[in-house]
């Protein structure tokens, strides 16, 4: 057990590498309750929301669920978010360690007073249950509907033993899942009924370790590595993300330039050649030069191979370019390639 963000997080229940392989052959049960969960309501929300994130709100549809960022003026990212559109609210869905920031940011918004904003994240639980098998769980424990969604929608249900749940097709490993929220007080039965209904199908709890490298290997960013104050979703290859089609939100100006200019910097994969693992800031090479630093990096339980993500100029993001890293004094080879690293078969 860690602290992470204030909250008390699993890394590992039994070792990092098998609760991999079990999401990636079976599924993992993931508790996320520390993800910061806010309620938006009011005839305001609309314009609000769409003066504060980086896409088009007022496209989505009741059950959908989108990407965004929220971007200071300059065109960093204050956080990255998952946008949930309800009938007469929105959810946002925000990382643990920027909750505290973003509701400070929304109060200095304009629009903040007509708009009704409740911290949730005290209140509720959230569990995340990924892999191939997911769906066959959630069936076996009762949530046939959910089975029925597509992917980044979500919808309402109860679980057998009555509680209610918002139940969305989202998830941070790769993988099919699903992420379930639920009163708080009724975490532990959820939790536990999960488990007995997933045990015939190879369910396993899973920590943070294997949430870190299953994301990698899918190619998201963390924010804090790939997303920072000082990196624009452009530079980090979130061009989908980011709508420039609507009148205005936060950094508009600035990416419209980054946008035309082309961003000077790109997120990239890298291959790495032997065992040893380039961390955080571990610089890139070409030519003898420095050109960019790793901003994640594991050993691939999948692929049975070092990989990392990096920022290196624009021109070296294309697969194949041969580059080294620099691991604590000892450059180590490597080949540019690709995100993401693994993609699940459908």
């Amino acid at each position: 057990m860690v602290d992470f963000a204030g909250w008390e997080m699993p890394v590992q229940y039994s070792s990092i590498i098998d609760e991999h392989l079990a999401v990636r052959s079976a599924a993992g049960l993931f508790d996320i309750s520390h993800m910061g969960r806010l309620n938006l309501e009011g005839p305001e929300a609309v314009d609000f929301l769409n003066r504060t994130v980086t896409i088009d709100v007022s496209r989505m549809k009741p059950g959908q669920v989108r990407y965004a960022l929220v971007c200071n003026h300059a065109g960093g990212v204050l956080d990255d978010v998952l946008v949930y559109r309800l009938d007469s609210r929105w959810e946002l869905v925000v990382n643990a360690s920027n909750r505290l920031k973003l509701l400070e940011w929304f109060e200095h918004t304009a629009g903040y007073a007509a708009i009704r904003l409740a911290d949730l994240t005290a209140q509720t639980a959230m569990l995340a249950i990924q892999g191939p098998r997911s769906s066959q769980i959630l069936q076996s424990f009762g949530l046939h509907s959910a089975t029925e969604l597509k992917y980044y929608n979500f919808l309402h249900d109860t679980c057998p033993t009555g509680v209610p749940a918002l139940i969305s097709r989202t998830g941070y490993t790769g993988e099919d899942g699903f992420e379930l929220t639920v009163p708080a007080s009724e975490a532990v039965s959820v939790w536990e009924g999960l488990l007995t209904a997933g045990r015939t199908f190879g369910l396993t709890p899973a920590g943070l370790g294997c949430r870190d490298t299953l994301r990698l290997e899918a190619g998201m960013p963390l924010y804090g590595h790939e997303l920072n104050e000082q990196i624009d979703p452009l530079s980090a290859g979130l061009d989908f993300a980011v709508h420039f089609d609507k009148p205005e939100f936060h950094g508009k100006a600035a990416l419209e330039k980054i946008h035309a200019d082309q961003p000077q910097t790109r997120r990239t994969g890298l291959l790495l050649e032997g065992r040893r693992i380039a961390r955080e800031n571990s610089p890139v090479m070409a030519d003898g030069q420095t050109i960019g630093h790793v901003t994640s990096g594991t050993f691939s339980p999948t692929l049975q191979q070092v990989i990392a993500m990096a920022c290196v100029p624009h021109r070296m993001d294309i697969p194949g370019q041969a580059v080294e890293v620099d691991i604590r004094g000892s450059r180590v080879s490597a080949t540019t390639t690709a995100l993401p690293f693994y993609r699940r078969q459908l």
